[in-house]
């Protein structure tokens, strides 16, 4: 691709040459779902084996994706994000958000969706899937954390927007997270008796959930998707609000090999939607 001279100086313009090709997209946001082997990345995009590989050399060679051996006998590699590569998640969350909202939606900004809607599609579609391999998020606590509780027989991961938020203006569906969190608290006692694990998660930053769950008295993990790993990989309905992209409300249960059994999305009835995850994540458990 050629450059007009001015755009030297321009982040755009260099981001434009990484991006700005239409599979180079595609494969970065199969790889940010864990489909990191060449056949996984040819089946789920559709791409010929010859423009993949072009492709996947160009992402290589501007640093975002590196090729790691996973087998000898014959040669074998995965492509997997380099820091750089990580960089660019919230940019194909913000896109995704951009598409939903502007291209799928009425423009309109809501913290839930339709039955009709492709978020819904989406988050649904997700039944029967398994969680990529080795995807952690920052906990309140300070470390790290696996999506799954590696001790229970089935987790329930909740997404909400934020608690403690001003949101400057009325969003459909975006009240409610302290009341959900209060009320897996309340039931926590109830989700350990049957095996089950919770676990809350926002794009608040660490220090704002710590608070948050030192005030409340959060007895379950929460997780910072801040730097949108999670919702790149699992294609989770976000939207903006309070000059934040932010997790639509959602609940996923998920057994111990990490695949999602159950969606509850959306979330209307906080109430009925936290007893509903119990009964279905003892059914998994």
């Amino acid at each position: 691709m050629r450059m007009h001279n001015a755009d030297e100086t321009c982040g755009i313009a260099q981001a434009a040459l990484v991006l700005g090709d239409w599979w180079n997209v595609l494969v970065l946001r199969e790889v940010a779902r864990g489909h990191v082997r060449f056949d996984e990345l040819a089946a789920e995009i559709g791409l010929s084996r010859k423009v993949l590989t072009e492709r996947l050399g160009r992402l290589v060679a501007h640093g975002v994706l590196h090729r790691s051996l996973y087998q000898r006998r014959p040669v074998r590699y995965e492509y997997l994000l380099t820091d750089a590569g990580a960089a660019l998640l919230p940019l194909l969350v913000a896109m995704q958000d951009w598409g939903d909202r502007w291209v799928l939606g009425d423009g309109s900004v809501t913290a839930t969706a339709t039955e009709d809607s492709a978020e819904h599609a989406r988050v649904h579609a997700l039944v029967g899937t398994r969680l990529p391999d080795g995807l952690e998020l920052p906990g309140a606590r300070g470390a790290d954390l696996p999506l799954v509780s590696p001790d229970a027989a089935a987790t329930v991961l909740f997404t909400y927007p934020g608690t403690g938020v001003d949101w400057g203006e009325p969003i459909p569906g975006a009240a409610g997270c302290t009341l959900e969190n209060r009320l897996f608290r309340d039931a926590w006692p109830d989700f350990r008796r049957a095996g089950v694990d919770v676990r809350g998660i926002s794009t608040q930053l660490p220090y704002e959930q710590a608070e948050f769950g030192s005030a409340e008295q959060v007895p379950y993990d929460l997780l910072s998707d801040a730097r949108h790993h999670l919702a790149a990989a699992l294609r989770l309905p976000t939207f903006r609000g309070a000059g934040r992209l932010r997790h639509k409300r959602l609940i996923l249960v998920v057994d111990a090999e990490r695949i999602v059994r159950h969606t509850l999305f959306p979330v209307v009835d906080i109430p009925h939607a936290v007893a509903q995850s119990l009964s279905l994540a003892t059914e998994s458990a």
